[in-house]
């Protein structure tokens, strides 16, 4: 068979009508609605996925937002500030799309209202704060590494006993960054019962 005739029947394949369309229109067809669903599907996740979003239902803006705003991740002397995704949700994409699929379930406490008072929620903090911690500690704490790198980090720059812990328990691998900083955004729990020297909260000014 030579190229022109390969051609010719490749052509024809596509050409080809099915019931009311050719092959080659609902080829063309299906690749424009796949670029049209990516775009939407990727601009509805990119929407979801700032502090705007986050902060909308008054259980978030009332509460965690409230005491983010008090911490050096907000304020700060570099004028760098951390929103709700970047230390919420990681940045690679297979990542991310991972996180949202697990966080969906969190509209069903919105539906139900399940921490839609204060009361509600000082009530659920620990619970909450747990399922975050052992999020962290299970993925190596990876967004803080969004921002935070133990490779770029200089210990000459910090007190000598900061120092000492990131070299004794971070650099190891013994401990990731979650274990010692718990409270770095968000007030603690009653952490009765937690292991002393693992709920470091450095973060406030």
């Amino acid at each position: 068979m030579t190229i022109r005739s390969a051609f010719t029947c490749l052509w024809r394949l596509f050409a080809r009508p099915s019931i009311h369309f050719s092959l080659g229109f609902l080829t063309l067809g299906g690749f424009i609605a796949g670029v049209l669903f990516w775009g939407g599907f990727n601009t509805a996740l990119e929407a979801t996925n700032k502090e705007a979003f986050c902060i909308s239902c008054h259980e978030m803006r009332d509460n965690p937002y409230e005491e983010l705003k008090q911490t050096i991740h907000f304020t700060n002397r570099s004028g760098v500030r951390a929103s709700c995704p970047d230390c919420h949700v990681p940045h690679e994409w297979t990542d991310k799309i991972a996180r949202k699929m697990q966080a969906s379930k969190e509209v069903w406490g919105k539906i139900f209202g399940t921490i839609d008072t204060r009361e509600k929620f000082l009530d659920k903090r620990r619970e909450l704060a747990e399922h975050e911690w052992a999020r962290l500690k299970s993925n190596n704490s990876l967004e803080c590494r969004n921002c935070h790198s133990a490779d770029s980090m200089d210990i000459t720059k910090q007190n000598p006993r900061a120092a000492n812990m990131h070299e004794t328990y971070l650099f190891t691998g013994q401990n990731t960054c979650i274990d010692c900083h718990k409270g770095i955004a968000h007030r603690l729990p009653d952490m009765h019962g937690v292991e002393p020297g693992w709920t470091m909260k450095t973060s406030q000014k």
